[in-house]
């Protein structure tokens, strides 16, 4: 009945799902263990009416048009660019770091002429690294960038990632850019949207083809048989072309080197009064204990609202454990040397099995944004094309 099967319905196996059936005219199983489609990006309207993510905050962010083109079809999307803030030293400072936070953060005495260095040395950068403060030979921007450290990143990071700084891969820490003006975009990106009827409706819409088959409450586990003789990997005893995977590549391989790290989130749900919401819609807390970050859905709504309500849920991060009642989901994997050299046992390992394909944020141990991620499985499709009875 199928050709293809795909397991995990996130943006790399929807993706690939449709344009398997759009374009090369294949039929498609897709079995997803949840019971919707989205993965991590699934959101819901909770009693009030409010949009919540139900797995933290998202944002469409890309400099690359054609994505936003692409995501139109399937949602209406409306221009949104987030601006937040962070709470350091008992105040609200902007987030990024920027030319007013800078002004938030230092003395009255020392800022008019930190800020003409940081003009002078960054002419025609619009964002630095925390690397190229801490590291810089001018002692004035090294000691703001060492305070930037102190306060944010180095106490950001002990909770996010359960470890310092020196034992998660650099590329990480360069994530969070400071702002070489004063643009309060969090996301120095061109292109900014968020979907109105949220991001589950744009998959759903994605997956809404004649030729795809979604099975919930699927644990794709149960069916999939990796024989190693053969090189094969069956679904139900039936080989396939392709089977395209999107999930955990150690459990796939049974863990048969150890399991990979990840990290996860316990989200804390309060509901208050509209008018004691957060000061903006996302609010990170480097220095509080035990969590990170606070966001309000209310304030990312785009539909209708009748509530005098809101909601604020708080991001605590916790060590991922598939068998623990809290952490039980891996959202963010932990870069670092000794991890990817583990990664790259597995994919050796799959490489075994012919009709196994590789993608997405938990088959490939990637960090990825969503723009990446996207860009990713359109450049991997061709790849798998050539793989493919056409």
């Amino acid at each position: 009945m199928y050709d293809i099967v795909v397991v995990g319905s996130g943006f790399s196996g929807s993706i690939i799902a449709r344009k398997l059936a759009e374009e090369c005219g294949k039929k498609v199983l897709l079995l997803e263990q949840r019971s919707h489609v989205g993965g991590n990006m699934y959101d819901e309207r909770d009693e009030r009416g409010i949009l919540i993510h139900k797995h933290g905050p998202h944002l469409i962010s890309t400099n690359r048009y054609w994505i936003i083109e692409y995501l139109e079809r399937y949602a209406e999307l409306v221009p949104h660019n987030a601006k937040l803030l962070s709470f350091i030293d008992g105040k609200y400072v902007r987030l990024p770091f920027n030319f007013t936070t800078l002004q938030q953060l230092v003395s009255p005495e020392k800022v008019e002429g930190l800020l003409a260095k940081m003009r002078e040395v960054f002419a025609g950068r619009d964002r630095v690294s925390i690397f190229e403060l801490v590291e810089h030979a001018d002692t004035d921007i090294r000691d703001y960038g060492d305070m930037l450290f102190k306060k944010a990143y180095k106490t950001y990071i002990a909770k996010q990632w359960g470890c310092s700084p020196s034992e998660i891969d650099r590329s990480v820490l360069e994530r969070a850019l400071m702002c070489i003006g004063y643009d309060e975009r969090y996301l120095n990106k061109d292109f900014q949207r968020l979907p109105k009827y949220g991001f589950t409706k744009l998959f759903e819409n994605m997956l809404d083809h004649p030729d795809i088959t979604v099975k919930l409450n699927c644990n794709a586990f149960r069916h999939l048989t990796l024989d190693e003789s053969s090189g094969t990997v069956f679904c139900d005893g039936v080989k396939y072309q392709q089977v395209i995977f999107t999930g955990a590549i150690d459990e796939l391989l049974s863990e048969k080197f150890g399991r990979l790290p990840y990290r996860s989130i316990y989200f804390h749900y309060e509901v208050r009064r509209a008018n004691d919401g957060l000061p903006c819609e996302i609010v990170s807390y480097p220095q509080a204990e035990g969590y990170t970050r606070r966001t309000e859905y209310r304030r990312i709504n785009y539909i209708p609202i009748e509530t005098d309500d809101t909601v604020i849920v708080t991001e605590y991060p916790v060590i991922y454990d598939k068998d623990a009642e809290i952490g039980n989901l891996p959202y963010y994997p932990v870069l670092n040397v000794a991890n990817t050299l583990l990664y790259q046992k597995y994919v050796h390992e799959a490489q075994k099995y012919s009709n196994l394909f590789l993608c997405g944020r938990l088959a490939e141990y990637k960090y990825y944004n969503m723009d990446a991620v996207i860009e990713s499985t359109f450049e991997k499709f061709n790849l798998l094309k050539t793989k493919i009875d056409l």
